[in-house]
């Protein structure tokens, strides 16, 4: 496998670490970054690091606050500037919201976009100027099968990833004829630390007036929480295996939206859908931005 040369967010635990340390083992140049180097995640970054040192892989830990234009612009041009080029981008930092969603406060649901969706257009936007000019690229976004699919008690955290599917997908016609590839990763739940700092609501008065419904977030979180730290709770894992098998591939033949763990119906919903979208496209006479174009590789 050609070595590439990667940035990935949110990499202090959870996927974002597991895939930069998998990575970094086979033989990629990754920057894990993180936000808040020096306060929360300083642990985090000295643990990474010093990982990466002893096992003499090419994984260097940066700082990146994905809710901070210019932090996410000093992270690319670090990228740039030590290696002369970026060929991939992970988008994995989020946070999750769980609980009655007329609970949340208008600036909860600002932060929650602010992380999962703006955040990404933010690195994004950020990296494809050097994708640009390279005429190839990859970005890899971390959605979820709740952007698919809808849990009660998720509508806040589904309305983010909801909004990633469409951003996700406009971005792909979009840059289609420029060389740059972009998919979607569609998890289930995993044991991971996102999961296990979920926030809930901060107006309590308004959840207590839902009585007995208000109970069941708190329930489902608890049988969520015993089903992923049983003997059979799925694989981190299984994640960075397939951003890694994703990123082997030649652009232009990569599947756009890949689910991985227990689905819900969320690939059923991908293969409905995918028709209907390719009618959308043929209606709008664009049907031919439905396919990377890349230099000596036969359009399909």
């Amino acid at each position: 496998m050609k070595t590439q040369v990667i940035i990935i967010t949110g990499a202090s635990s959870g996927f974002g670490r597991t895939t930069a340390e998998t990575l970094a083992h086979h033989g990629h140049t990754v920057y894990a970054t993180l936000r808040d180097m020096a306060g929360k995640n300083q642990a985090a970054a000295r643990e990474l690091q010093r990982a990466a040192e002893a096992k003499r892989t090419g994984l260097r830990v940066i700082e990146l606050d994905v809710t901070n234009t210019d932090s996410v612009e000093r992270a690319i041009q670090t990228v740039v500037r030590e290696t002369g080029r970026l060929d991939v981008l992970i988008n994995n930092a989020g946070a999750a919201y769980v609980g009655i969603t007329e609970g949340f406060t208008p600036e909860q649901a600002t932060a929650q976009f602010d992380v999962n969706v703006i955040g990404i257009h933010r690195t994004t936007r950020a990296a494809l100027p050097a994708f640009r000019r390279q005429g190839s690229g990859l970005v890899i976004n971390i959605g979820s099968i709740i952007g698919r699919i809808t849990f009660p008690f998720f509508g806040l955290y589904g309305a983010t990833k909801y909004a990633l599917e469409a951003l996700t997908e406009g971005y792909r016609y979009e840059l289609s004829q420029l060389g740059v590839d972009i998919v979607l990763v569609q998890p289930s739940a995993y044991p991971t630390a996102m999961f296990a700092n979920m926030q809930g609501p901060a107006d309590s008065a308004r959840v207590t007036e839902y009585g007995d419904v208000a109970k069941i977030p708190g329930a489902m979180m608890e049988n969520f929480g015993k089903m992923l730290s049983g003997p059979d709770a799925p694989n981190p894992q299984e994640i960075a295996d397939v951003i890694l098998s994703l990123i082997a591939q030649p652009a232009g033949t990569r599947a756009f939206r890949t689910v991985v763990g227990t689905d819900f119906g969320a690939r059923t919903v991908n293969a409905q859908t995918a028709p209907v979208q390719a009618e959308v496209l043929k209606a709008l006479g664009l049907e031919h931005l439905d396919a990377v174009k890349v230099p000596g590789l036969a359009q399909v």
